[in-house]
């Protein structure tokens, strides 16, 4: 249960339909109980009535007499009728306050583990799979809303109405009532283990079909894969072998679940036996009336399911404990990222490494050792490198992805520890080299970074990211709606829609990486040639590993193996017949080779 102590903060929150909801199942067991105490002087009535009847029947007053006892038996009969709707209400009134409280619960908890998914660093992010991610998001605490909402109804009922129904059949009869509850500790058994069993294979179903899902998905998402390299036939075995042993575990779970009613259903026969015949003794003997056993027999039928219910109820804790164990693991992760100083002001562009060293932290990898540059406000930086040189690491770390290892990053002179992370990723514009697009219109996309879009601002960055003329030769132009990851568009129309997405926000630090690779060199020269007006007066950094996309740069740096190995404009830099020259000159051959 320690897991769960979590969740006191939600139900104290929510302590006022608890309540309500622990008054309204006292009420309703009441109306239980007395039903069943009808029922007992309702008979008891009946048989007392017949011995009277016949010597009335014999003496010519019959009629009379059975019309007063029909009175009273038709008024017996309407108030256990008005008890069971009452009853009903009341359990009504329950799951308005129990289960709905479960449900505000749930809403409270996705909400609070997506804003703390939001503030966890990027690091958080590579070391866990999405799929886990949104496991623990969604099915953990479902499970957890079931020991909130269904678990803690029923084991609130059975903690109420097993000592009253307990209390007053010892008041009515001690021995009956021992004898009628012997089977009860063993159904209780019995339905935990056999619940046991259905949770544990329903587990297996689950990663079973989860496998199975993830193979579809695969499958569908890589379609043109699959039919280029003629794979379906063998796609399609794979397949069935999945779909197989999903049947059989599916199979296995409903041959556990065939169980579970005859076994309550049996036990609930020996109960009734054992009071019928226990009963009967005492009422040969003269110590009760009939009308007792018919009282029990409904008493053993009112605990079957509160009783049946705990092993249920104990295997749900169980499930919701290892879930938010589970959702305690992520809750409790810390995002070491954070500002000494909250600094909040405009930028104006001067960006400055001073001997930067960088290892990730989930792979040990050295990205960077002893980078060192400055730009000043409005300059542009080209960072030119092969790949796995460190160019994407640099975009990381002035986003404040990562903080360095070791060295310091200033802006406007200030440690960018100081700064406002939000604040400072506002007034940047970055274009990831892996272009990510939401399914939404080609508009929202474009206007993400925007806090309040305008149509002008929108079209004026695409058509700076050159873009436009694509964009309107759709049949709903701006509103048209993109696929997931946006794709319906190419690989180059989607890097431009990106890079007008950063345009857009009008920052005053623009980071480019690489994010020209998908689109030709024509395009290239287009976008850049729009670029130039765009980066006037703005500090731009373009990482590439292209030559001619950072030639126009005030300042380039060549980056290998996470070092700074040359660094100049595009002149000097040809001039020291480098490597930056050996790239130029290989990639200007293969340009023309290809034209």
């Amino acid at each position: 249960m320690k897991p769960l102590w979590r969740l006191n903060k939600y139900l104290y929150r929510y302590k006022g339909l608890i309540l309500l909801g622990i008054v309204f199942t006292v009420i309703s067991n009441i109306f239980v109980i007395i039903p069943a105490q009808l029922v007992r002087l309702a008979i008891d009535y009946v048989v007392e009535s017949f011995s009277i009847y016949q010597p009335l029947a014999r003496s010519g007053m019959g009629g009379q007499a059975q019309d007063v006892f029909l009175k009273f038996v038709v008024v017996f009969g309407v108030l256990i009728l008005v008890m069971a709707l009452l009853r009903g209400i009341f359990l009504f009134f329950i799951r308005q306050t129990i289960i709905i409280m479960s449900r505000k619960v749930e809403y409270d908890m996705k909400n609070d583990i997506y804003d703390h998914y939001q503030k966890l660093p990027l690091s958080f992010y590579r070391k866990n799979s999405t799929g886990d991610l949104m496991a623990r998001i969604t099915e953990d605490v479902s499970r957890v809303r079931m020991y909130l909402g269904p678990a803690i109804m029923y084991g609130l009922n059975l903690l109420i109405l097993f000592p009253l129904v307990i209390t007053y059949m010892i008041t009515v009869n001690p021995m009956l009532t021992l004898y009628t509850l012997l089977p009860l500790p063993v159904l209780s058994l019995s339905i935990y283990y056999v619940n046991n069993m259905i949770n544990e294979r329903s587990e297996k179903i689950q990663r079973s079909l989860s496998g199975l899902s993830t193979f579809v998905q695969e499958a569908f998402s890589g379609i043109r894969v699959l039919k280029a390299f003629v794979r379906e036939k063998d796609s399609a075995n794979d397949f069935a072998i999945a779909s197989e042993d999903y049947k059989v575990k599916s199979i296995r779970l409903t041959k556990v679940n065939a169980l579970f009613f005859p076994i309550i259903m049996a036990l609930v026969g020996i109960s009734t036996i054992i009071t019928v015949y226990a009963g009967g003794l005492q009422v040969i003997s003269g110590e009760i009336g009939y009308g007792v056993i018919a009282e029990f027999i409904l008493y053993v039928n009112i605990l079957t399911w509160p009783v049946t219910s705990l092993g249920w109820v104990t295997s749900i804790v169980q499930r919701a404990a290892a879930s938010q164990t589970r959702i305690n693991e992520f809750l409790d992760e810390k995002n070491d990222i954070q500002s000494t100083g909250e600094i909040k002001a405009e930028i104006q562009g001067t960006v400055q490494m001073e001997n930067v060293s960088f290892v990730y932290p989930d792979s040990g990898i050295m990205a960077l050792q002893d980078v060192s540059f400055k730009i000043e406000e409005g300059q542009t930086l080209g960072i030119i490198g092969t790949t796995g040189s460190g160019k994407s690491t640099i975009a990381n770390l002035l986003m404040r992805m990562y903080d360095p290892s070791a060295g310091e990053i200033k802006v406007d002179g200030k440690s960018i520890t100081s700064l406002a992370i939000a604040d400072l990723r506002r007034q940047i514009g970055y274009v990831p080299q892996d272009v990510f697009l939401f399914s939404d219109t080609i508009g929202n996309n474009i206007a993400f970074g925007i806090e309040k879009p305008d149509s002008a601002i929108i079209e004026k960055a695409a058509k700076d990211a050159d873009v436009y003329q694509n964009i309107v030769e759709f049949p709903k132009g701006f509103e048209t709606m993109l696929g997931e990851r946006g794709i319906t568009l190419s690989g180059g129309q989607k890097q431009r829609v990106s890079i007008a997405r950063a345009i857009a926000k009008e920052p005053k630090i623009l980071i480019l990486d690489d994010c020209l690779s998908a689109v030709d060199t024509k395009t290239e020269n287009v976008i850049l040639t729009a670029l130039k007006s765009i980066m006037q007066n703005r500090t731009s950094i373009i990482i590439s590993h292209r030559v001619s996309s950072a030639k126009l740069a005030d300042q380039i740096i060549v980056l290998d193996d996470g070092r700074v190995v040359e660094r100049g404009d595009h002149r000097s830099l040809m001039e020291q017949k480098g490597v930056y020259a050996e790239l130029y000159e290989k990639q200007t051959t293969s340009e023309s080779v290809d034209n």
